[in-house]
Order: C-alpha cells, then sequence, then structure tokens
C-alpha cells in the first residue's frame, strides 16, 4: 500500500505561515509518504490556497516526495496556459508532478465563460491540446475551441512524454474515460467507500478490453484520528460542509474515517480491500499532528 498526504491550502485572510508549511513538507517526505497533493476549489466560503501556486511552493520547499492536485478542474483553464505551468512545475520539482484532471459537471461554469452543454467535449480536447504542447515540437491544432498553427511550447516537461495524468468523476463514461486517456483514475473524497468499490470494476474491466496495464486506481480519504470518536466526527463533518456547501452537498460525515487508530486502521483497509493501491490521507484540520499520528499509528498496520 503506498499513502499520499494533503498540502495544507485552507488559510484565513493573513493568517499563512510561509516557515510552517515548509516543516510540513519536510516531515512529510521524512515520514515516507509517496506523494504530496493539493486540490482545486476557486469559489467558495472556504478559504482554499490556488493549487498550482502551492506546488510551486511544495516543490521548493522538498527534493524528493512527489507532488500533484487531486484534481484539476481543467474545463475552466486555458489548455495552453495549464500547459505552460504544470511543464513549469515539473522543471521547478524536477520531474515529480503529478496531474489530476476532472470535467468538473456544470458547477458555476458562467463565472468562468464556458458553455455547460460543452463542457465534456471541452475537457476532452483541452487534454489532447495539452498534450499537444508537451511532445510535439511544431504545434498545429486545428480543433472545434481551440487553433494553433505552426506554434511552439518550450521547455517541454522534464517526465517524457509528460507528467501522469489521474482521472476524477464517477459515471461510467467518467471511469472509462480515464481509463481511454490518463494513467490512473482518483476516487473523490466526497464519496463513500462502497461507491469507490462499484467504481474499481467499470475500471478494471476497461484496462482489460484495452490490454492497459501501466495505469494505477487511488482514493482521497477524509479522516482524523481522535481517541474521542464523536469529536473527530462533529470536527469532520464541520470542516466539510463547508468546503462543500457552495456545491450544495448532503451531510459528508458517510465518507469519512474516523476515530482512534484501530477504527481508522478498520475504515482504511476497506479502501484497500475496495481496490485502492494508494491512498490520499487528507486531515483537514489540525494536519500536522494528525500526519504524525497516522505516520506512527495507523500507517504501519497498513503497509
Amino acid at each position: 500500500m503506498r499513502f499520499g498526504i494533503c498540502i495544507p491550502q485552507f488559510v484565513e485572510d493573513g493568517s499563512f505561515d510561509p516557515e510552517a508549511l515548509r516543516r510540513y513538507l519536510a516531515r512529510a517526505e521524512a515520514l515516507g509518504f509517496e506523494s504530496a497533493w493539493t486540490l482545486e476549489q476557486v469559489l467558495g466560503t472556504m478559504p482554499v490556497l490556488g493549487p498550482l501556486e502551492t506546488l510551486a511552493h511544495a516543490a521548493a520547499s522538498t527534493a524528493t516526495i512527489r507532488l500533484g492536485c487531486a484534481v484539476l478542474i481543467t474545463t475552466l483553464h486555458s489548455p495552453v496556459h495549464l500547459a505552460k505551468s504544470i511543464a513549469t512545475l515539473d522543471h521547478l520539482s524536477r520531474g515529480r508532478i503529478e496531474v489530476g484532471v476532472a470535467t468538473g459537471g456544470r458547477r458555476a461554469f458562467s463565472g468562468f465563460g464556458v458553455d455547460p452543454d460543452t463542457f465534456v467535449a471541452r475537457f476532452t480536447e483541452g487534454l489532447e491540446l495539452m498534450k499537444a504542447c508537451w511532445t510535439e515540437p511544431d504545434i498545429t491544432f486545428a480543433g472545434r475551441f481551440w487553433q494553433l498553427d505552426g506554434a511552439a511550447m518550450e521547455p517541454k516537461p522534464v517526465q517524457k512524454p509528460h507528467p501522469p495524468i489521474w482521472f476524477g468523476g464517477s459515471a461510467q463514461a467518467a471511469l472509462r474515460r480515464a481509463v481511454g486517456h490518463g494513467d490512473g483514475f482518483f476516487g473523490a473524497g466526497s464519496q463513500t467507500t462502497a461507491q469507490f468499490a462499484a467504481q474499481v470494476p467499470v475500471v478494471r474491466e476497461a484496462l482489460e478490453q484495452q490490454g492497459k496495464r501501466d495505469f494505477r486506481i487511488a482514493k482521497r480519504v477524509y479522516l482524523a484520528v481522535d481517541d474521542d470518536a464523536a469529536r473527530a466526527r462533529e470536527r469532520l463533518s464541520a470542516t466539510l460542509q463547508r468546503m462543500y456547501s457552495v456545491f450544495g452537498a448532503p451531510d459528508l460525515t458517510p465518507v469519512t474515517v474516523s476515530g482512534p487508530p484501530d477504527a481508522c486502521i478498520e475504515g482504511l483497509s476497506a479502501v484497500a480491500d475496495a481496490g485502492a493501491e494508494m491512498i490520499l490521507l487528507n486531515p483537514i484540520f489540525d494536519e500536522a499532528e494528525q500526519m504524525e499520528r497516522l505516520a506512527a499509528e495507523v500507517m504501519p498496520q497498513l503497509a
């Protein structure tokens, strides 16, 4: 079992502590986490730092841990600008960047100038254009939404042909799209272990049909290690409500894993049994303290 850890991004106005984030990242690296991940949330009442900017800080603060975002809503970005930013991050990190992508559904598209009736087509074409920017010395692209004629983008990413691409999503079409266009599938933190367990067979069936072997399956898990189980649930519920209120989500307590170490081990074991090859451990408060307890009291029992 491999483990990732979230990168703290929740920062109230004027409270960012760069040294604390550097210490957190250095400690995550020292504890042996395979990777550290941001998330993207542009709109909402939760004060969330931008994912790519935070990854740049993480790249400067670490040397070996892999770094990624799960996930970027690429439909809302210019694919040319996003390709440039990701290639730059891959150089700043010396080839340690991973990219999570998702369509984002139909939420808030009007605020980004995106037609909600074309978002899937935009997503697919944008990803194709990003790959062209990363791999082709002479970029000629005749798309529905974007066109380039004899353009170039340099430098190319350090990783060849490009950084690994993880897909989010839950619909069967999205899961098959992940296999067709990506290098991994990332189960959402806002979905239960049972929902994830139902998605994994769809992914594996598509892998078999396409004869694809080099592909990974992961899941984000919101969690809290706390000897007081009720307190853990209450704190998780309150923070998730603030995070997801912009989406009109219901109570997300059922998606979480929480309580004393034994309860967390049981919950994460179920995620592994459902098919996760990598689990992104995502505390959403007291992140440094939570990371220490996870590394000392939970992860050794899941290795």
